[in-house]
């Protein structure tokens, strides 16, 4: 089953540009992701007070991707303000550490690979996460262009571990959805293809994002 997560993404720096697309895709979808900048491993810092959060945790899922080079020290405020899925990026610290403390919690954890980086940097964790993120751009920012040497990264991962989650972000519209489908992605996070070029339109081009229309 595919399933489409909605990003409010890297270029909304306050709080009521977030929410407003969270509100777009209230009853839509299960998950939104929330991405965490700050400055250390991607020269980006995104919008970082987590108590405007819980407004949400009652009305849908919170998933936080941790593009960081400390994701451990994010793990207690997400979780206190109602994330329920932690992805932190392998190029970051002691992301070892980052998947015990999360289990500690019983959250779901996973690892994310950004799209220039190596395979072999991901492979070590995907035996302990829950999902696996494979960036299908250059993390950091919002809108840039799809990588097709991701493709086969995506399809090494689940030709190996065809039973976990494959989450992909960067770049995934109408064109680029059946490329990652057809090599095993299982999760599409979506920004601009929801948030900018349909945005009066959404539940629509979720369905288009699926394959289902």
């Amino acid at each position: 089953m595919i399933e489409i997560i909605p990003s409010p993404g890297t270029s909304d720096k306050t709080f009521d540009e977030i929410a407003k697309k969270i509100n777009q895709v209230i009853g839509l979808v299960d998950w939104v992701e929330i991405d965490v900048l700050d400055n250390t491993l991607y020269q980006n810092v995104s919008y970082n007070n987590w108590d405007s959060f819980r407004v949400f945790k009652d009305q849908i899922r919170l998933a936080a991707h941790l593009m960081v080079a400390d994701p451990a020290k994010y793990i207690e405020p997400l979780i206190k303000n109602g994330f329920k899925r932690l992805i932190a990026d392998v190029e970051g610290h002691a992301v070892r550490d980052f998947i015990h403390e999360c289990r500690m919690h019983h959250v779901e954890v996973g690892v994310a690979l950004n799209g220039p980086s190596s395979l072999q940097l991901v492979e070590p964790f995907l035996e302990s996460v829950d999902t696996v993120l494979v960036m299908t751009i250059s993390s950091g920012f919002s809108g840039t262009s799809f990588l097709p040497e991701t493709l086969p990264k995506i399809r090494k991962i689940h030709e190996e571990y065809p039973g976990l989650p494959i989450e992909v972000d960067g770049g995934i519209g109408k064109e680029t959805a059946p490329l990652v489908i057809e090599n095993g992605a299982t999760r599409l996070v979506s920004t601009s293809y929801l948030f900018w070029k349909n945005k009066d339109r959404i539940a629509e081009a979720i369905e288009e994002l699926k394959g289902t229309r």
